[in-house]
């Protein structure tokens, strides 16, 4: 026999007193908003971004980025080395598209002292810059898939990087930070027989993304967690200085490839793909589009493939020698060690270049007094100015849409602190 010990008044007494607690004097209920702090060592902030977030119940009212975890002062470092030993300093921006930052970096370097590299180097810049827009884009896609759920699709995409990485390997001697590029030229030219190499894995590879994107295409999982969460509207993208994908995902067809051509991407026919909503789904078709174009591009660049030399042959005091000179002839053993000690000579003035990345638009702007050491160096990355975006979009989702919107957005935290 069970014993009942409730008392009729009690409980009633209990939630009237809640009751009147709750609403205070006016009669409507009042809510206290949570504090809730998302990372830095949290895997959806892919690397340690800070996410500050006041929460009312499951909706964001408030979501602050606090970045500088992983500042290292790139920029001033640039400043106490000569041009040449800055270049292994620009793979750690977005270091999943190293060979890209080497190309933006050099190309301002050589436009400030007004030099203009041969065809051969254009065409190997552009193929390994696009290889590193594949790469980059896969890790992306990987870890945004993850991100919302579904596993297999980083297993394929790991895979798919893992035979770009041998090929960078066989280039440039190094899988992730390459170094490849330099003021005036590359650090070599292609292997024998490795153009064919690329060749057979952009036919391997197409099918392969299809596979890759059916998964998540039509997937209702996906599309539910993707379609119409973090809308960016073009406006705000613009007033924001969004660039890239993000940029072009919100409807703004925004390509310096296109709008303003340089190692010669303007003998390429490419598209260039844009969003019509804004959301993380406009975001992620944009980047499946993305390197579908960039394997039209590489196979371009294949076709086309020019001779002649891979260096500025006529830049003496800014490319370093070919080794066997330097091994023979004591005028370039003597050039080799002025480069390496006072670095390349360059004359006074200011330049600033940007170039199309796969995160998005990453700018040098250099000020030289002369000689060869930056006076200023400023870094204009796409990480950075992307991220700037949060506290207007994560207003009013769920806690679980700040993840699908880091995701989509695709930053590197290496090239947004630097």
């Amino acid at each position: 026999m069970a014993t009942d010990f409730t008392f009729p008044d009690s409980g009633a007494k209990v939630a009237s007193a809640r009751t009147e607690a709750a609403t205070g004097a006016t009669g409507e209920f009042q809510t206290e908003k949570m504090s809730l702090s998302m990372g830095p060592s949290h895997p959806s902030t892919h690397g340690v971004l800070r996410l500050q977030m006041e929460l009312d119940g499951e909706i964001l009212t408030k979501a602050d980025p606090v970045i500088g975890y992983l500042h290292r002062g790139d920029e001033k470092i640039a400043e106490n080395m000569t041009y040449n030993q800055f270049v292994p300093y620009t793979d750690r921006l977005d270091y999943l598209a190293p060979l890209a930052n080497n190309m933006a970096y050099a190309i301002a370097v050589e436009r400030l002292v007004k030099l203009e590299v041969p065809a051969r180097c254009q065409a190997i810049r552009v193929l390994t810059a696009e290889m590193a827009r594949i790469s980059s884009h896969l890790m992306g896609l990987g870890a945004f898939a993850l991100d919302v759920g579904a596993w297999s699709v980083l297993l394929y995409c790991l895979e798919e990087r893992e035979k770009l990485y041998k090929l960078f390997e066989e280039l440039t001697g190094a899988r992730f930070t390459t170094s490849y590029t330099r003021i005036g030229g590359l650090a070599r030219d292609v292997p024998e027989g490795w153009l064919g190499r690329v060749n057979v894995f952009c036919d391997q590879f197409l099918p392969n993304l299809e596979e890759m994107l059916s998964l998540l295409t039509r997937n209702k999982i996906f599309m539910d967690r993707t379609v119409g969460v973090g809308v960016i509207t073009k406006a705000d993208a613009l007033a924001y200085g969004l660039t890239g994908p993000n940029l072009r995902g919100s409807g703004v067809p925004l390509d310096l490839r296109k709008d303003k051509p340089y190692s010669g991407y303007e003998q390429y026919e490419f598209d260039v793909p844009v969003g019509s909503t804004g959301d993380c789904y406009d975001r992620y078709l944009v980047r499946g589009e993305e390197m579908r174009q960039a394997v039209r591009i590489i196979r371009q660049v294949i076709t086309k493939f020019p001779g002649g030399p891979w260096y500025a042959t006529d830049a003496r005091k800014i490319f370093a020698p070919p080794k066997d000179k330097v091994l023979t002839s004591m005028e370039e053993l003597i050039q080799n060690f002025m480069l390496v000690t006072e670095g390349p000579q360059m004359p006074a003035g200011e330049v600033y270049f940007e170039a199309e990345n796969p995160k998005g638009i990453l700018g040098f702007f250099i000020v030289s007094k002369g000689g060869g050491v930056p006076w200023r160096l400023k870094i204009r990355s796409p990480s950075f100015c992307n991220l700037s975006i949060l506290p207007k979009i994560c207003v009013g989702c769920l806690i679980s849409d700040v993840v699908s919107i880091l995701g989509s957005l695709d930053f590197v935290m290496g090239e947004c602190d630097r």
